[in-house]
């Protein structure tokens, strides 16, 4: 059975928890969300908070995907530029996928929601995001429609003497995904 995305939900203490045992979750099975596990709610719960902070701000827009039992199956966080010069693009942060649901296509389904989102933002040309080396994710999103730009070599420590590449990507919304 599909997600049920929604963009911009309201914030809940449900919608909030979900979050961050998905967060939580995610990085404990090895996902490049910002941290390296063993992590708890109360690692991510700072970081969560900024984004929640920076929502409310009207900086930042939460796209949210629910499974059949109504659980936070998928987030990611569509956050616009406040730099003059780049305000035709958006970035996009934290894309995940609950370890359960990997494997039935959902994270595709996040990315073409995200990418339906950002076409609805006045302006938005394209979505940037970069994501860590060494664990093959930029062949995902390029099968989403993404295109490798860029690589900063070391910019990811994981760990003392465990240094990966940050791997930009770009995806123009002039064109269907």
């Amino acid at each position: 059975m599909p997600l049920t995305f929604t963009l911009d939900p309201a914030v809940t203490p449900d919608l909030r928890d979900g979050i961050l045992d998905l967060w939580a979750d995610v990085s404990d099975a090895g996902g490049a969300v910002g941290f390296v596990p063993p992590v708890t709610r109360e690692d991510i719960r700072p970081w969560l908070v900024k984004h929640f902070a920076s929502m409310a701000e009207g900086k930042v827009r939460l796209l949210v995907g629910h499974d059949e039992e109504g659980r936070v199956a998928a987030t990611a966080f569509l956050t616009l530029n406040t730099h003059h010069l780049m305000t035709h693009w958006l970035w996009l942060y934290t894309v995940m996928v609950h370890p359960r649901h990997q494997g039935k296509g959902y994270g595709r389904d996040l990315l073409d929601a995200a990418a339906d989102g950002a076409r609805g933002i006045e302006g938005i040309e394209a979505i940037r995001l970069t994501c860590r080396g060494g664990l093959g994710l930029e062949r995902f999103y390029e099968t989403c429609g993404y295109k490798e730009v860029g690589r900063i070599p070391g910019a990811i420590r994981v760990a003392p003497g465990d240094d990966r590449e940050d791997v930009i990507m770009l995806l123009p919304l002039n064109r269907l995904p």
